[in-house]
């Protein structure tokens, strides 16, 4: 026999289910757990081991990957680099925020510090296009410098290419070895999708 409460609890439990399978905007890994009294407790942080994995969070919608396609296969086209590569560079560097600033003060969508926009030619740095084509060119005389070796390409987009001289490799800076492999990694996972 089913008693009132526990049907009233269901009823809640429906409720709750239905605003977290609904809300399309969820971006947040929820945790539940039942407690002795049979009362449900959520959480996207939670602060004790009795949380379980309840909802995983939602990728974010693709239209942030593919908002400056257009552009990135311009510069693909023009300075004869994959177009996965260079999405990579901007996943990794400002995960398509076309107006990020890092903590030393590279700017924009493929990062660029502000010493280094004359040289590159970027006008504005927060234009989408002027930065991924300024990025670009920058990361096509890099190939050439390291005659197409892509990690030590990378590793002076991240630490210069003054540093990569002087080890003649990856140099051992974890944030720059990171770098070369996230890159990496993004750049595998566009091609294949």
């Amino acid at each position: 026999m089913i008693f009132a409460s526990q049907i009233k609890r269901m009823g809640t439990l429906v409720t709750v289910l239905f605003v977290f399978v609904t809300v399309p905007v969820a971006q947040a890994d929820i945790y539940m757990f039942i407690d002795s009294q049979g009362v449900l407790h959520f959480t996207n942080t939670p602060t004790s081991s009795q949380y379980k994995l309840y909802i995983k969070e939602r990728p974010k919608p693709a239209a942030a990957t593919i908002k400056y396609d257009e552009i990135i296969q311009e510069a693909s086209d023009k300075f004869d680099l994959s177009f996965f590569l260079i999405k990579a560079i901007i996943k990794v560097e400002s995960n398509f925020d076309s107006r990020a600033v890092s903590k030393k003060g590279a700017l924009g969508l493929m990062q660029i510090m502000p010493q280094n926009l004359q040289a590159f030619n970027i006008r504005e740095p927060y234009d989408p296009k002027d930065n991924i084509m300024g990025g670009s060119r920058y990361f096509k005389s890099l190939i050439e410098r390291y005659s197409g070796k892509l990690p030590l390409a990378l590793a002076a987009y991240n630490a210069g290419p003054t540093i990569v001289d002087k080890y003649r490799n990856i140099p051992p800076i974890k944030e720059t070895e990171d770098y070369v492999q996230k890159v990496m990694k993004y750049f595998y996972l566009y091609k294949k999708s």
